[in-house]
């Protein structure tokens, strides 16, 4: 059973090593030593061996690597690589866009100005993905839209050509997730980024979860 089965039903707890908090796994991230002594992000959850967790933010990462709480809870000394935060984030990105493509193999996905238009006038979907730097008159006319449905999430953490890169594209600006455990599963990771990067940039105003 992986996280993302765990994040339908009920969730392991775990302590993050950097605050003492308990949470849910899917808000932690898994870090373990390699063979050859060096840490690394498992934000799979899936390595082998001894693993401790850290809240899925920069700050607690960053507080983690400074005052040795990956060492602590890995009962050996660890020294953390530079830049470990960016190692986090540059991982969590790849996860999300790996299950965007998914996604989209699956036909799980809505892409495209018109697409989405097309499919938010029918039904409530589980994500909006907006490109950070797509137009801002677009995604406008598309916030409009989903009003009706309430509050939908929106992912405004990726570039159009980052999206694009999930879709085989070029440069994807809109796209639409629909209900399901492909959608569940994106939530999970798309939220743990937002403890990287905003997950709408500030300039949206209140257009994320």
């Amino acid at each position: 059973m992986d996280r993302h089965e765990r994040a339908e039903g009920t969730q392991r707890q775990r302590r993050c090593v950097a605050t003492g908090e308990v949470r849910a796994d899917a808000d932690l991230i898994r870090f373990v030593v390699d063979p050859d002594g060096n840490l690394f992000p498992d934000v799979a959850a899936r390595a082998p061996g001894r693993g401790v967790w850290v809240s899925a933010t920069r700050e607690a990462v960053q507080l983690a690597a400074r005052k040795g709480g990956f060492s602590r809870g890995l009962k050996q000394a660890v020294r953390p690589p530079e830049g470990l935060d960016q190692l986090v984030e540059a991982a969590l990105e790849k996860r999300v866009l790996a299950f965007l493509g998914m996604a989209r193999r699956a036909g799980q996905v809505v892409a495209g100005f018109d697409q989405v238009d097309s499919a938010l006038r029918k039904a409530r979907p589980a994500w909006r993905i907006e490109a950070c730097d797509g137009a801002a008159d677009g995604r406008r006319k598309l916030d409009g839209l989903a009003r009706v449905w309430g509050a939908i999430p929106v992912a405004g953490c990726l570039s159009g050509a980052q999206i694009g890169m999930a879709f085989g594209r070029d440069t994807v600006i809109h796209a639409l997730l629909p209900p399901g455990r492909l959608a569940d599963a994106f939530g999970v990771e798309v939220r743990r980024l937002a403890g990287f990067r905003p997950l709408v940039p500030q300039a949206w105003g209140d257009a994320g979860p």
